[in-house]
């Protein structure tokens, strides 16, 4: 294998369709699609600040490396790529790819980043930006930090733990989702997905588990929870409260406390569903008539009975 040591590198396609190469303690700059169609690429201590770095290219390791702002759109139609202890700052990161691993990286401008990839492994990741890992299938994640919202919306066959996602309309439109011991806050969780499990997590979402087809919770606490539930089919065991239930379509659900159950016959049959309390007391649905909600900015909104005349 060839190595490439502290060079300076500039121009349209610098490296292009370079194979079996080390590149170490290397800049690449003012030059787009340095590494394009490249394969069996070993790349350490090194950085790109130019457009397109390793578009199509093909059995590639980065360590130790970072891509300023501007190396936008650097990973795209990639295969078997891994990189660990690397600092990715660009946005719009990872399109198309087949087979790619992070471990330990960073990416704090990760705006679409990881959009319609397969077969991805994040290990210790932590990124900001909206619609991350949009249309993704086949994804392994062990230790998350997110910011932002709308994400893994439209992905399929999720495996998640030791999670922190601070992400509004997080896990919209999923197919063969699994979260363990996960932290999840933002507004209107997981509508319109399928078959949707979540064990040892905490969530906090107004709106939340609505439209949701077989949906699964196991040993998790939902704080600051109300409106949750509706037109949903549901598996739920709760630790502690949840503030408001609302118009779940069918399924049991089992809390230690439940403030609110709202039932509307109009809009579903309440036999299909079972709420009930840990101590098996079944809770009394009210009808909406006898509840007000009254909305706010976000968690603001509040679901109660109406006063007794």
């Amino acid at each position: 294998m060839k190595t490439i040591y502290r060079e300076y590198l500039t121009g349209e396609r610098a490296l292009y369709r370079a194979r079996d190469l080390e590149i170490v303690e290397s800049i690449f700059d003012d030059g787009e699609s340095p590494l394009k169609h490249s394969e069996n690429i070993e790349i350490d201590r090194s950085s790109f600040k130019w457009k397109y770095p390793l578009w199509y290219a093909k059995h590639v390791l980065v360590k130790n490396s970072v891509w300023a702002e501007t190396a936008r759109s650097g990973l795209w139609y990639g295969e078997d790529m891994r990189f660990e202890d690397c600092m990715i700052e660009a946005p719009k990161q990872f399109r198309r790819c087949d087979h790619v691993t992070l471990v330990r990286c960073s990416l704090p401008n990760a705006q679409e980043t990881f959009w319609t990839c397969r077969n991805v492994q994040l290990k210790q990741v932590i990124a900001r930006g909206d619609y991350f890992a949009k249309d993704c299938e086949n994804v392994t994640v062990d230790g998350l930090e997110l910011y932002g919202n709308y994400c893994f919306d439209g992905a399929r066959n999720l495996t998640i733990r030791n999670a922190k996602l601070l992400s509004k309309d997080s896990f919209w439109n999923t197919e063969n989702v699994t979260v363990k011991d996960s932290y999840i806050n933002g507004e209107y969780f997981g509508w319109n997905s399928k078959n949707l499990t979540l064990e040892n997590c905490t969530i906090e979402s107004l709106q939340g588990f609505c439209y949701i087809e077989n949906l699964v919770l196991k040993n998790c606490t939902l704080i600051n929870t109300s409106l949750a539930f509706e037109y949903s089919s549901v598996d739920a065991e709760i630790r502690g409260r949840i503030d408001s239930i609302f118009n779940p379509a069918s399924g049991r659900i089992k809390a230690d406390e439940v403030g609110l159950l709202l039932m509307d016959e109009t809009k579903v049959d309440p036999s299909m569903t079972e709420v009930v309390l840990t101590d098996g007391r079944k809770v009394p649905a009210l009808t909406p008539d006898e509840v007000e909600i009254t909305s706010g900015q976000g968690s603001e909104t509040e679901v109660r009975r109406k006063p007794q005349a």
